[in-house]
């Protein structure tokens, strides 16, 4: 057995998921049955669904599931292809063009996931030597990711403090003006906060930096019918680039760039993951178009589920949980130490008669010491719901000393 294998056998023998195994507090791939609703079915207990990102419950919406039928009847299951061949659909350039009028820009991509839609679009975007890039500490993985295939040496990487602007200006500071693109969450996935945009803009204009934000958790949820961040501050026009995913708010997988012609034309001809990656199957394309004829016309959703998050926000901060900077539709309840917040997950869904199902995070996904319990709501959740949850957070927080 060469190199490669034998490290495998040794992380599967000896390596940490096995030995939190062993305790019986591994937090990883419980399976779903059934439907992404607020109550759900995993491994044989009903417990409370805290942990989706199904923010507007499109999900199991009749004509979301409609729309995505339809698709397949009249498209198929697959493209077979990329973009560039022969996988692009008329349904696609509709969903482009109709993402585009929905954000405000000139021009949209979609990709097949928003995972390659931040590879892509950074490392392409960051392709010259004399290009700096300046990044938030709390940004996704696949931001992380796409800013390390970029053609650019570690010297022209600058990591600020979360959402300090200050510590921004002082990273602007230190690289040549015009030659910088600030790449920034919309609303950070872990902490549920969202970004100064409106101060990042005013800086991006006074070192002539270019403005990247991945809106994944905020589209849906924040600005007018959900038009994500840039339209919460009304700064669309000073957004260059835009990213986001349809595996939230939208309810299926996939992601999107919307930006102007040239840099989306750009991207479509030097992002190797949309190059070199199959085109999303028709049924995705038709349910992100179903989802915004709901959404375009009914900002009940967005509401709802903006109404749902702070009552349990205000709920949990009432019960003397630290929920930190949170003001959207995820609201984390901070812990601090890793195996005592894999403990709580664990204690929390095998509640009875009713548990609640959350997402575990610790580092290096947050910083040490700032492991937490992420929680997530779903607007077609109820009053009864929030406070069963409350209740159970309650129960569980003064048993594990945590409040």
């Amino acid at each position: 057995m060469g190199q490669f294998y034998k490290k495998c056998d040794k992380y599967l023998r000896f390596g940490e998921p096995t030995l939190v195994k062993k305790t019986g507090i591994y937090p990883y791939f419980y399976q779903v049955c059934g439907k992404q609703n607020p109550v759900v079915q995993m491994d044989g207990n009903e417990v409370i669904m805290l942990g989706s990102n199904n923010y507007l419950g499109m999900a199991s919406h009749p004509k979301v599931k409609e729309a995505a039928q339809r698709a397949i009847e009249e498209y198929g299951v697959g493209s077979t292809g990329s973009r560039l061949l022969n996988g692009t659909m008329e349904i696609h350039i509709e969903l482009e063009n109709r993402l585009a009028k929905f954000f405000g820009t000139e021009d949209c991509i979609v990709f097949s996931t928003g995972m390659q839609a931040n590879l892509g679009a950074i490392s392409s975007m960051l392709s010259e030597k004399d290009e700096w890039v300046l990044s938030d500490q709390q940004n996704h993985a696949s931001i992380i990711d796409g800013i390390k295939l970029g053609n650019m040496s570690s010297h022209n990487k600058k990591i600020y403090q979360h959402n300090d602007m200050d510590d921004l200006e002082k990273c602007l500071k230190e690289i040549p003006k015009g030659k910088g693109l600030i790449v920034t969450d919309g609303v950070f996935s872990m902490e549920g906060d969202i970004v100064k945009l409106d101060v990042l803009v005013e800086l991006a204009e006074k070192y002539d930096s270019g403005v990247y934000v991945d809106d994944a958790h905020s589209v849906g949820v924040i600005g007018p019918h959900g038009r994500g961040t840039a339209a919460h501050f009304d700064l669309v026009d000073k957004v260059g680039i835009i990213m986001g995913t349809f595996s939230k708010s939208f309810a299926t997988i996939g992601g999107y760039i919307a930006a102007n012609k040239a840099i989306c034309n750009w991207i479509k001809h030097k992002a190797r993951s949309f190059i070199f990656s199959a085109s999303p199957p028709p049924a995705n394309c038709a349910t992100v178009l179903a989802v915004l004829d709901i959404i375009e016309k009914d900002e009940s959703y967005r509401k709802n589920v903006l109404s749902v998050a702070d009552r349990m926000r205000k709920g949990l901060k009432n019960l003397g949980y630290d929920v930190g900077d949170s003001s959207t539709a995820i609201v984390p309840l901070i812990v601090g130490e890793r195996r005592k917040t894999m403990k709580f997950f664990k204690v929390l869904f095998e509640n009875k008669p009713r548990g609640i199902f959350s997402n575990p995070v610790v580092h290096p996904a947050t910083s040490k010491g700032g492991e937490l319990i992420r929680s997530s709501y779903i607007a077609t959740m109820t009053n009864e719901i929030v406070d069963e949850a409350l209740h159970i957070f309650e129960d569980v927080g003064r048993k594990m000393k945590i409040i």
